[in-house]
Parts: structure tokens; C-alpha cells; sequence
């Protein structure tokens, strides 16, 4: 495996061990390829996907960090939508920053609360 993702995982698995998602606060979780961005709302309790959706949704081409923008609000809008305002943040082991940090701040200029 190679050392920035095993370093990643082990971030991850620590943020995991703390950071659990309820069917009244889900949990935000992040994926961050090279070229998407994914992010969806899951009730760990019962294992189950809420809300989902990603930078390969959206139809308008955008720089990396403007599309994450977009996807945390189209989050928020779906979460909004299906009942859902607070959640609990999973960046996954990535740095709060960049395209995380866009993600975030888009959810929650869409209505989310974390």
C-alpha cells in the first residue's frame, strides 16, 4: 500500500472510531477521487444510505473546488427535502481543506447544521 494511503486510512479509521451517524444525525461522509467528489448521509445504525450524490451528477463543467461547492449544496437540498438538518462531518482522513472544506461549506449554506 502505498504511504499517503495507508496514512489516509489510518486517519480514517480513528475519525470512524469517534464520528457515527444516527437515522436523526447522519453522518457526511466524503470520498475524494482525482477527478470527483463524492459525498453521502449515512444512518450507521441500520446501515443504510440516506442521501447521496456526487460531481459526476452535475451537468455544468466547473473548476474541482466550485463543483464540490455545488455538490454540498445539492446534498443539503436532498437532505433538506427527506427531513434531515443536522449532521455529524466524515472527511474521511482528508485535510479539511480545498475541496473538503468547499463541500462543507456548501451543505451548510444549503440548510445543514454540523
Amino acid at each position: 500500500m502505498f504511504r499517503k494511503e495507508s496514512r489516509r486510512n489510518k486517519i480514517r479509521a480513528r475519525i470512524r472510531s469517534r464520528v457515527s451517524g444516527t437515522a436523526q444525525k447522519p453522518r457526511l461522509s466524503v470520498f475524494r477521487s482525482n477527478k470527483f467528489i463524492y459525498a453521502q448521509l449515512i444512518d450507521d445504525v441500520n446501515g443504510k444510505t440516506l442521501v447521496s450524490t456526487s460531481s459526476r451528477a452535475l451537468t455544468e463543467i466547473s473548476p474541482k473546488v466550485d463543483s464540490s461547492a455545488l455538490v454540498g449544496k445539492a446534498l443539503a437540498e436532498k437532505a433538506v427535502a427527506s427531513g434531515i438538518s443536522e449532521v455529524v462531518f466524515d472527511r474521511g482522513g482528508y485535510l479539511y481543506h480545498g475541496r473538503v472544506k468547499a463541500l462543507a461549506d456548501g451543505a451548510r449554506e444549503g440548510g445543514l447544521k454540523f
